[in-house]
């Protein structure tokens, strides 16, 4: 049977670690060893962006993981503007041998709303 949009991120949801703007600030905030990875659009990412954020569009992911992201045991989250592209990517890399990957649920919208830091 053919899925929705909203089927498959709520199963790339429900498989997947979750964590949130609070927990990606802090970890960044005392230098923990974390990737960030904003899969959003260019021109999304270009009108603002977690600092320090690695910016792979969720369209070419499954591609340039391997050059972008080598280690696939280092701890990545994944984002996007509110949670969904984030989930599928998240889902993908897990699907894909990396070990230690969480979304950041909320995306860039959370991320903002608490008032943390945009390049």
């Amino acid at each position: 049977m053919a899925k929705s949009y909203e089927e498959l991120v709520a199963e790339a949801r429900a498989g997947t670690e979750k964590t949130d703007a609070g927990a990606v600030h802090d970890a960044l905030r005392t230098g923990e060893d974390v990737t960030v990875v904003d899969v959003r659009e260019p021109d999304e990412y270009e009108a603002g962006h977690i600092p320090g954020a690695r910016h792979v569009p969720r369209g070419l992911l499954e591609l340039r993981s391997g050059e972008e992201l080598p280690d696939r045991d280092a701890r990545i989250v994944v984002h996007c503007a509110l949670g969904g592209r984030g989930a599928l990517a998240a889902k993908s890399l897990k699907e894909m041998g990396y070990t230690n990957v969480a979304n950041m649920e909320g995306g860039l919208k959370d991320w903002k709303e608490k008032g943390y830091e945009v390049e």
